[in-house]
């Protein structure tokens, strides 16, 4: 076998990775002429011009299937191009351990940890413990942002007051707002002759009652407060953090004019029977997974041995892990292979692999520092959904690729897999490699014939987001009439 890791079941990895031949010799690459690795004087990695890395979920049998059938297979027929593309899926060794109804989001693996929910009754989302000072510390927070884990009903706003039994002195206004929007959900205004409720040491007043989404609320709360908070997410079923004045966590006009007090709410967990049932639930829906996770992994290992494309790298295969995946098929690509330049793509996109070459050849993009595709510029960061983006502190990301597919130089692959294991990841493959590359600074190659929206163009080299049943359809109108987007039937 051409390649080591085809013998290895998906979830045993080998510590490092060789394709060799004894007998042929590297075939001279039609970009350049550079000499390929030796591990042994012996043996000699196979060059080829590109290496193309099909991003692909673990599930994905029949996506795979449909590409193994469509643009790989007519690669592998074709006199030219067939020994100098090596094609690979990129797999993620381990499925994830926790049953997607038991996870905190359904793109990561985090358990969703609410051992002890307090039901049918109000709740405190934090409070002040009786030993804290009246003075609030210096050390304010500007908001706290909380992500509700399972739905709440927030049923009243409060606000820290030392009011010494004689009442407000002043007009206070405590308000709610959900990420990236700016006019708040609901505001509760106390006020000298109004009060409100007191309960421990805060003062509350209700609010319209609706169940919350993501939502982040203004108010300043002093640092002593943050352990008591986090005590209480697995009672409650809220994720909390927390942001310092000036770190940014809300824009300047919602935090202008806030006042120096502590601000709380308090809520119910909506639909508590149902979530009680969910866990009780939950070790049954964990026996069963498991054992579906041992029926993937024998389907990989079988699916590996027969087609000999597939590189599982050592990561949990789950969305948010995409980044991780990259940065190891390129410390793959360096330590296994010799190339040029490498493509990546996904596996529910449609490629044309001719044209690339093509591309290639007309307009010399074979040249080191060389980061070619179509590229997303100001694009904003998301704070909330599939794409939330907590970690990344600008409001734009930097210039990035949109995901059909784009062409990278060997250097550029070198460099990313050198420091892998220090590079930050973040939400999405292709704004992490956006980041990354500020870095660097490459050479980027505007093309629009790498499409970022699921479309068809004549001439194009890439689309994305289709089907196995439209990816069958696209290539049959190709192999018919040359262009898969139209196509008059004789």
């Amino acid at each position: 076998k051409s390649f080591a890791e085809g013998t290895v079941g998906p979830c045993v990895l080998p510590t490092r990775f060789l394709m060799a031949d004894r007998k042929e010799k590297p075939s001279k690459s039609m970009f350049s002429g550079g000499s390929p690795l030796a591990f042994f004087p012996q043996w000699k990695l196979k060059h080829y011009d590109i290496i193309v890395g099909v991003l692909s979920a673990r599930h994905n049998h029949e996506l795979r299937s449909v590409i193994r059938n469509t643009w790989f297979k007519h690669l592998k027929q074709h006199p030219a191009l067939s020994q100098r593309v090596l094609v690979k899926f990129i797999i993620g060794a381990h499925g994830c351990a926790v049953p997607v109804e038991d996870r905190e989001d359904p793109y990561s693996c985090k358990l969703l940890n609410i051992s002890n929910p307090v039901l049918n009754q109000e709740i405190e989302a934090f409070s002040l413990p009786e030993d804290v000072p009246s003075v609030l510390s210096e050390d304010r927070i500007v908001s706290v942002n909380f992500r509700v884990l399972y739905p709440i009903v927030i049923t009243s706003l409060g606000v820290f007051y030392e009011a010494d039994g004689v009442g407000f002195q002043r007009n206070i206004t405590v308000k709610l707002y959900q990420a990236e929007h700016e006019e708040a959900l609901f505001s509760a205004r106390f006020s000298p002759p109004s009060c409100g409720v007191q309960v421990n040491r805060l003062w509350y007043k209700p609010v319209e009652q609706f169940i919350l989404p993501e939502v982040c609320a203004v108010s300043e709360l002093p640092a002593v407060l943050l352990s008591q908070l986090e005590r209480l997410t697995d009672k409650t079923g809220l994720c909390l953090r927390q942001k310092k004045a000036g770190e940014g966590s809300l824009p300047h006009e919602l935090t202008e004019g806030v006042e120096g007090i502590a601000g709380g709410f308090i809520y119910t967990i909506q639909e508590g029977d149902a979530l009680l049932k969910s866990l009780h639930t939950r070790p049954e829906r964990f026996t069963s997974h498991i054992k579906n996770l041992e029926k993937e992994d024998a389907l990989l290992k079988e699916e590996s041995g027969t087609y000999d494309d597939i590189v599982f790298v050592d990561v949990i295969d789950t969305y948010r892990n995409v980044p991780a995946k990259l940065l190891n098929f390129y410390r793959w690509t360096v330590e296994s292979t010799s190339f040029d330049l490498l493509l990546k793509t996904d596996d529910d996109c449609y490629i044309d692999l001719e044209a690339v070459f093509n591309r290639i050849m007309q307009k010399k993009l074979d040249r080191p520092n060389i980061w070619w595709g179509n590229f997303r510029l100001n694009w904003a960061v998301d704070r909330t959904g599939k794409w939330q983006e907590l970690e990344y502190p600008s409001p734009a990301y930097p210039a990035f690729a949109c995901g059909s597919g784009y062409v990278i130089s060997k250097d550029i692959v070198q460099w990313l897999a050198s420091n892998s294991e220090r590079l930050k990841t973040y939400q999405g493959e292709d704004v992490s490699m956006g980041i990354w590359m500020a870095a660097v600074g490459p050479k980027r190659y505007q093309d629009s014939l790498w499409l970022c929206e699921k479309t068809c163009e004549s001439g194009m080299l890439s689309s994305p987001q289709y089907s196995p049943q439209e990816l069958r359809e696209l290539w049959r109108l190709k192999e018919l009439c040359g262009d898969p987007c139209r196509c008059e039937e004789r």
